[in-house]
């Protein structure tokens, strides 16, 4: 599948497809945008909102949600707000999300049947990081998100005049719910 893939980006690079993508590194709207990973999401967020190309900084992870004060999300996000002139977020969710309800001893076992060793996993948990607690999902994703928006609005680094809400989007229609 790469390979179709990589010859897909040869094509379109010497067609000049890309031509009607070219935008600055600025979101040309100052917003960025924390949503899921979700392959319903791909094009149906944009769709739904309008967007384009250039118009905002989308950060996708596993749930849409931040964990962690200090991981990659919140970095992306600094980055935005002091670098590249985002004044709003908008934390999206969105219904039938694959990591609400993950279980985390599931996911180890799924390891373990694909060959990573309980050395491997041992290792992790004596570098401090509990798998347990960073494998598991979230129970409900409206609560998820609210202490997302609440991380990020109050986050110590995070200025008091960026504009921080949070929305679960229906995955069906794109339909965008504030909360």
């Amino acid at each position: 599948m790469i390979e179709e893939m990589i010859r897909f980006n040869k094509q379109f690079v010497e067609e000049k497809q890309y031509e009607k993508y070219t935008t600055s590194k600025y979101p040309d709207k100052k917003i960025a945008i924390v949503t899921c990973m979700d392959t319903r999401l791909v094009e149906l967020l944009p769709a739904s909102l309008g967007i384009k190309n250039g118009d905002v900084k989308m950060i996708k992870n596993a749930g849409g949600t931040i964990t962690n004060p200090f991981d990659s999300t919140v970095r992306s996000l600094l980055v935005a707000v002091y670098e590249l002139g985002v004044n709003e977020v908008m934390i999206i969710g969105h219904t039938g999300c694959g990591v609400q309800g993950m279980d985390a001893e599931e996911m180890l076992h799924l390891m373990r049947e694909r060959g990573i060793s309980d050395e491997h996993i041992n290792l992790m948990q004596h570098c401090g990081i509990n798998l347990k607690e960073w494998l598991h999902g979230f129970e409900d994703t409206e609560s998820a998100i609210l202490e997302t928006v609440d991380l990020v609005r109050n986050h110590p680094l995070m200025p008091t005049d960026v504009v921080v809400k949070g929305y679960i989007m229906d995955s069906t229609t794109g339909l965008l719910s504030p909360l």
